[in-house]
């Protein structure tokens, strides 16, 4: 099976001062694959790489067969990558609708967009229900909820999700973990972007451990659980 992402010896900069150096991972289609580790150890310029938010200074993406070298973050959105960034930022003011509806901004079919809004809300009734509700006025897991779905407003080959446990309540983490879950079932690659080892493990296919901009350690989720390596200098342990 030939990998839907392909990152060779990505180096990333800000200014002077490298953050990433020489990482190389793939991502199967189909799959969840991970990338974790602690803050600061890159895991966020990737994600920026990845879309040409900071190019690398040295090094390829491809995705799809298709060089992102000299593309634009909207023509690489345009190719099948979509994000659920760090931290949900919803726009707060704007109702349910209008903040999925967003999500579809490079769409211009009306009737695409509708049958994206259906898909979202069959996903998630609970916004279905919600539809005409100021965004602000949700709770976090609904909040975190509008944020998928817009990420899935451009139906995506591939989705990027940036820490998806970040301020959630253990509820709506397993909540949305499950989620993450049945989107990879119905054909949505998911590159997962995590600290939450436990939970991220426990749905992952594969996935990657970043440490100070390098990949340290790669395998299977399983792989990943059982290394002392990874449990003991990396994670303290997991149970």
């Amino acid at each position: 099976m030939n990998p839907i992402l392909t990152v060779r010896g990505v180096h990333t900069a800000y200014d002077t001062v490298d953050v990433l150096t020489g990482v190389d991972l793939d991502v199967l289609p189909g799959q969840i694959s991970c990338i974790l580790g602690v803050n600061g150890a890159g895991k966020s310029t990737l994600i920026r790489s990845i879309l040409r938010l900071t190019p690398p200074r040295i090094g390829t993406i491809t995705f799809n067969g298709n060089n992102l070298h000299k593309l634009k973050t909207h023509e690489v959105v345009r190719l099948g990558i979509g994000c659920i960034p760090e931290g949900r930022r919803i726009f707060g003011r704007m109702t349910v609708e209008e903040n999925l509806r967003v999500g579809a901004y490079t769409e211009r079919s009306n009737a695409k967009i509708r049958s994206s809004l259906e898909r979202v809300f069959h996903i998630f009734p609970r916004l279905k229900e919600r539809e005409k509700q100021v965004a602000g006025t949700l709770s976090g897991g609904e909040q975190a909820m509008v944020s998928i779905g817009r990420g899935l407003m451009t139906d995506p080959d591939m989705l990027i999700i940036d820490e998806p446990s970040l301020g959630l309540s253990p509820l709506f983490v397993q909540e949305n973990f499950n989620v993450i879950r049945e989107i990879a079932k119905a054909g949505v690659t998911v590159l997962l972007v995590e600290q939450n080892v436990n939970q991220t493990l426990a749905i992952a296919d594969y996935g990657y451990v970043l440490l100070q901009g390098q990949v340290i350690v790669k395998g299977s989720a399983d792989y990943l659980r059982s290394n002392p390596e990874v449990q003991r200098a990396y994670f303290g342990g997991l149970n």
